[in-house]
């Protein structure tokens, strides 16, 4: 379908989407479907998006669950995540429907926690004012698509100076007999002072094609500490674009890891902006490809304000004729003094046939900085496969030992003990070229 296609299904739909949503979902959309209009989908003209067309991948007549129709979905028998050492308070989404599980606890007092469509209902001035506050949709992207037509989602609400000591983990399954485009949307909102940890997990269990058109915002208080971890397990047939927005408040911190283990076709877009001094960032990423797969990250971090650090560390491994993309830039704006940023990208190719494209930037305008930014685009090291085998580890071994060495310094940044070593098995589990998928899980069965 054309961008024009996408704006009448909209106008011929409205009351439909509305009366599906809440009214703080729906204050929103007359804008977003100006921006839409005016800014549409990009395409490899636009130069973030150089090397992923994702305007071909909303071309096809995708399927979209406007009247909410109930899905056949149980959450309690399609998903077992069962991550050892990792104890987490589970939500599911199904496409973008919240699907709510009987006896859920409460993390702590004052927390809100649930489907982003009940709680702008039951608490419309909360929602209300965070809603779409650090979202950009005055530009190419899906950001406008999404919130004309989101429904629901999840949303995570931590009072000032709360601590979330158990990680809350969303699972959300892209399921349909036919084939889907589902536009989810998650919210996250830290108060001064507040902590959690945020575990998104992307399963897919559709036979027919799908493609998810995700919105994640995030807003984290003075003080506050957020550690937020998306993993991509899905399939070939999975399409996938996600826009994170980041603002972070005075002396926060926030760390950030993007694992892209299975996939079809992936692009993740992350913004980042300090509006206040002294806040830091970690933006970490792996990326394991084979086949005709594709992922692209792109990174935006914008330092406007004083003694801010940002690091970035983004890893690709990439096999057969699969494709990787990676594009960061870094602004320094006038006066944000005492600025510390690095970004680096490295990458492997273990075939002719593979492609990476990689293009880190720096755009500075202050004079008392210290930033670095480095891509390497290589193979394994011949020298360390010849030196192992001589020692009698097989060649394939010694490839994938000298794969997960390369993979380990993203996951050895990971704070979380019990989820680095799930990790780190998952990641060495996909380099075997076995099925990557959460123990015990249904959903990739």
């Amino acid at each position: 379908m054309s961008q024009s296609s996408y704006s009448e299904i909209f106008r011929e739909n409205r009351a439909l989407i509305d009366s599906g949503a809440s009214p703080v979902m729906n204050a929103l959309r007359d804008r977003a479907l100006a921006c839409f209009e005016k800014y549409g989908f990009p395409d490899a003209r636009c130069e973030e998006y150089l090397h992923t067309d994702i305007s071909q991948w909303f071309a096809p007549d995708w399927g979209m669950n406007l009247g909410r129709v109930k899905l056949p979905v149980n959450p309690s028998e399609a998903f077992r995540c069962n991550v050892p050492n990792l104890s987490t308070q589970m939500h599911f989404l199904a496409c973008d429907s919240y699907m709510k599980k009987d006896g859920q606890p409460t993390l702590v007092e004052g927390v809100t926690v649930g489907s982003l469509l009940e709680i702008s209902r039951s608490n419309p001035q909360l929602v209300g004012k965070y809603l779409g506050s650090v979202v950009e949709m005055e530009k190419p992207g899906i950001s406008a698509l999404n919130t004309m037509f989101m429904q629901d989602g999840f949303m995570v609400h931590v009072p000032r100076n709360v601590r979330i000591d158990k990680p809350v983990q969303l699972v959300s399954l892209m399921s349909g007999a036919v084939s889907m485009l589902s536009c989810r949307r998650i919210l996250v909102v830290l108060e001064q002072g507040a902590e959690l940890r945020l575990l998104l997990c992307d399963h897919s269990s559709a036979a027919r094609e799908c493609l998810s058109a995700m919105v994640v915002e995030c807003v984290v208080g003075d003080n506050a500490r957020l550690e937020l971890y998306d993993l991509e397990e899905t399939s070939q047939t999975n399409s996938r674009v996600c826009d994170f927005f980041v603002s972070q408040g005075r002396d926060s911190s926030v760390h950030a890891s993007v694992l892209t283990l299975h996939n079809g076709r992936t692009r993740n877009s992350f913004h980042s902006v300090f509006k206040g001094p002294g806040a830091s960032l970690e933006l970490d990423g792996i990326a394991i490809s084979d086949g005709n797969q594709h992922v692209d990250n792109y990174s935006f971090v914008d330092h406007a304000s004083t003694d801010c650090i940002s690091s970035e560390l983004f890893k690709y491994i990439l096999d057969d004729r699969s494709t990787g993309s990676f594009a960061g830039k870094v602004l320094v704006r006038e006066g944000s003094q005492r600025t510390v940023s690095a970004q680096t990208n490295r990458n492997i190719c273990l075939t002719r046939e593979s492609r990476m494209f990689t293009q880190p930037q720096l755009e500075i305008y202050a004079d008392d900085v210290k930033c670095s930014h480095g891509a390497t685009v290589g193979q394994l090291d011949e020298k360390a496969l010849f030196y192992m085998q001589q020692r009698g580890i097989p060649m394939k071994e010694a490839r994938m030992l000298l794969m997960l060495a390369f993979a380990g310094e993203v996951l050895d940044r990971i704070p979380l003990d019990s989820l680095r070593s799930r990790l780190t098995g998952l990641v060495e589990l996909r380099l075997r070229h076995g099925q990557s998928r959460c123990e015990g899980c249904n959903v990739c069965k």
